[in-house]
């Protein structure tokens, strides 16, 4: 089966109203660069955060504290072109970690991301400095025949600065050391992927003094980093 027909399941995703309210799934990436337009998606990593018995849209009830589950996770590197292995970046290697060898033995870009809509289901999509991990996936996606996805990602960062009242622009190390989180390995999807979702449930007493705890409430209160005096 090619790529482009593993990929089309992508066009299948429900509406971004539609979510799984007890279910968000965590997500990091790594890539070959820092332009989501231009540069390839490596690695996919994910783990899922699990609100038990939690309420669905519209109904009455409370969402309980969320949980990370391990066993409910997912990591993908996808194999490159040889074409951009001729001359590989050894400076973006060192970092992520992700080298010739293992770039070219990965999985088939298609079905890699046909794997990764099939996990993330209706799931909403969490991450840190989030529209990076969104674009590059969709770049990725679009070089497969796919369409934009529609489900919805709340970005950590800025909820992060309006729970704590901070307009700078922090990164993720900062947010970990604040909160006490140790990360296995940094800049390596599945431990950033775990890393982020534990500094989403250090957050969540707060994020429930503020709001319902719905995942288009957590959407809103994130978006409210807007009117922090001296955010640039």
């Amino acid at each position: 089966m090619t790529g482009c027909r593993l990929w089309s399941s992508w066009r299948g995703t429900p509406p971004a109203a539609d979510i799984d309210e007890a279910r968000w799934v965590v997500a990091d990436v790594e890539s070959s660069g820092l332009d989501p337009a231009r540069d390839r998606l490596l690695a996919i990593a994910a783990v899922a955060v699990h609100f038990d018995d939690a309420a669905r849209p519209g109904g009455a009830g409370r969402l309980p504290r969320p949980r990370i589950v391990l066993g409910d996770s997912l990591e993908l590197r996808l194999r490159q072109p040889e074409a951009a292995l001729d001359r590989p970046d050894k400076v973006n290697i060192l970092v992520h970690g992700i080298g010739v060898g293992a770039q070219r033995s990965g999985t088939e870009p298609g079905e890699a991301l046909a794997a990764w809509a099939r996990f993330i289901g209706r799931s909403p999509l969490v991450g840190f400095h989030s529209d990076f991990d969104r674009r590059l996936i969709d770049s990725a996606g679009r070089r497969q025949g796919g369409s934009r996805s529609t489900h919805p990602w709340l970005d950590l960062e800025p909820l992060a600065a309006v729970l704590h009242d901070d307009p700078r622009h922090h990164p993720l190390d900062h947010w970990l050391q604040q909160q006490g989180i140790a990360c296995l390995a940094r800049h390596q999807a599945a431990a950033d992927a775990l890393a982020t979702a534990e500094l989403l449930l250090t957050l969540w007493p707060a994020v429930r003094r503020r709001c319902d705890g719905r995942f288009r409430s957590v959407e809103d209160l994130a978006r409210g980093h807007r009117f922090l005096a001296g955010r640039g």
